[in-house]
């Protein structure tokens, strides 16, 4: 199979060139501290459209003809290809029809619809919305622009990799996040061909980590399931030419836990301001656990900060409970006056803050005169969650975590 050039990426990058942001490149002296060696983040979250998408969407819509264009495009996703794919069409003057999963983040739902896309909901997953683009391109006659395994999507997204070249001197490694292998692919082409020395690294989602089994089979293999909370690169099979390239090109391709991922979300969040989705974080993810195997200094893409506010909540929460900043300790008081601020007063001696507080008389397995109390708590670490457990259990209250 033929893969990408390097002058196919270059080509890329002078048709993009104008429409899209070059993102920054900036250090990292948290994960620099962290991992020992030098870390740059290529900021490709502050992107147009809040993602790399846009890169690949715009190098393959603007090969169409006129008539090409004039019958529409359609693709499928998640949600970042949808909002390049929109853009893209709708700055050339074009159509687009997208497929989205029922449970597409409604963010990123929004967005492409203001993109100027038609956006039709079908199915659980980013395959049943895949099948579904499929069968509406093949009824209307439309365009199908892939979110991966195509040839000018992937040299669209090679452009990230030029950037990275010209903007960072030296380097010894670039970590990057892997779903269909498209960004993957175009990197590896555009840093192989300029920077043979660097080790290429992809980053899978645990839960959703088809390129293993595939490279070892020698072709795609479709997972059964898939569970992560990554919708980014929560793709099942890869594509037969992206597979190709990450064989031909990559070195290692690793993956990451769902709670890895959200601990690299929150801290991009706290130490470099920066909001990141799950999948636009799977490289730091990477450094952050240790399974990052390179000579530094090392690159890590931050390829998309799509995320909706509710779930960021979420992972933010998440994250500093992992850490012993947020705990949720839940015990029993005397149904009597006085008992709850008593038990309160204690945890303020400990210099703990109260977030919320859940007082229950119903509980089925109270004994009578008692109330279950659930306390949510900013705290300063692991240390001082032992230390406040200890204070209250030396006060005579059964403690537990919930």
């Amino acid at each position: 199979m033929e893969l990408v050039t390097l002058d196919a990426v270059r080509e890329a990058a002078e048709r993009i060139a104008g429409v899209t942001h070059v993102t920054p490149v900036q250090r990292s002296r948290a994960l620099s501290e962290r991992v020992g060696t030098e870390v740059l983040l290529k900021c490709e979250n502050l992107q147009r459209t809040g993602s790399f998408k846009l890169r690949g969407a715009y190098n393959r819509i603007s090969q169409l003809t006129e008539e090409e264009r004039a019958r529409g495009v359609v693709c499928a996703s998640a949600g970042n290809h949808a909002q390049g794919v929109a853009l893209a069409a709708t700055l050339q003057g074009g159509r687009s029809t997208v497929f989205m999963p029922v449970e597409a983040p409604l963010p990123k739902l929004d967005a492409t619809v203001s993109y100027g896309a038609r956006v039709r909901t079908e199915g659980e997953t980013f395959d049943d919305a895949m099948a579904a683009a499929r069968a509406f391109t093949a009824e209307h006659d439309a365009v199908f622009v892939h979110p991966f395994d195509h040839e000018d999507v992937i040299a669209g997204q090679g452009t990230l990799g030029l950037e990275v070249v010209q903007q960072v001197e030296e380097f010894g490694t670039v970590v990057v996040c892997l779903g269909g292998g498209g960004l993957l692919s175009g990197i590896a082409v555009a840093v192989r061909g300029l920077r043979p020395d660097v080790r290429i690294i992809g980053v899978q989602a645990e839960g959703c980590a088809a390129f293993g089994p595939s490279l070892q089979a020698g072709h795609p293999l479709t997972l059964p399931a898939s569970s992560t909370i990554a919708d980014g690169i929560a793709v099942k099979r890869p594509g037969e030419l992206t597979l190709a390239h990450v064989e031909a090109l990559v070195d290692e391709v690793i993956t990451v836990t769902d709670d890895e991922l959200a601990s690299a979300v929150v801290l991009l969040l706290e130490r470099a301001k920066l909001v990141t989705e799950p999948a636009g974080a799977a490289a730091v993810a990477a450094l952050m656990a240790g399974k990052v195997t390179g000579p530094g200094p090392i690159v890590a893409t931050l390829s998309g900060g799509n995320i909706d506010p509710l779930v960021l909540q979420h992972l933010v929460t998440g994250g500093l409970a992992s850490v012993g900043r947020y705990a949720t300790l839940r015990t029993r008081v005397t149904d009597a006056p006085g008992a709850l601020s008593r038990l309160l007063a204690l945890v303020a001696e400990e210099r703990a803050n109260v977030v919320g507080v859940a007082h229950h008389r119903l509980e089925h397995r109270l004994e009578l005169g008692q109330v279950d109390v659930i306390l949510e708590l900013e705290t300063r670490g692991h240390d001082h969650v032992a230390r406040l457990t200890g204070a209250l259990e030396d006060a005579g209250y059964a403690v537990r975590p919930v």
